[in-house]
């Protein structure tokens, strides 16, 4: 098998779980408000009640952010917000990105 390029070696890791466009749009929004309820979610990113909730799910078991269940009422509530390592993780996303970006233009 050849030796990788030097221009090979150099391109930065891209992380699976925040690069999925749902799911960088569901860290985007939570990184910005203190916590958003699923409705809030569901209508800002136009995504379906189950894809919303599949994505959720993979971001929580990634560590990425916390689901929080409670009740109003009789109505089930269920709260998101994202954790440091969910911040971190999307600030770093970005950094890969551009550092991507730049080693195109050289």
């Amino acid at each position: 098998m050849p030796e990788p390029t030097p221009a090979q070696t150099d391109l930065p890791a891209i992380d699976k779980v925040v690069h999925e466009p749902a799911r960088m749009a569901i860290l985007s929004v939570l990184d910005a408000v203190a916590e958003a309820d699923f409705t809030f979610l569901e209508t800002m990113l136009g995504l379906s009640k189950g894809n919303l909730s599949s994505h959720l799910t993979r971001l929580e078991v990634a560590g990425l952010i916390t689901v929080k269940k409670s009740f109003r009422g009789r109505r089930q509530r269920t709260t998101v917000c994202i954790t440091a390592q969910g911040r971190r993780a999307r600030k770093e996303h970005w950094e890969q990105l551009e550092r991507l970006h730049d080693l195109m233009r050289d």
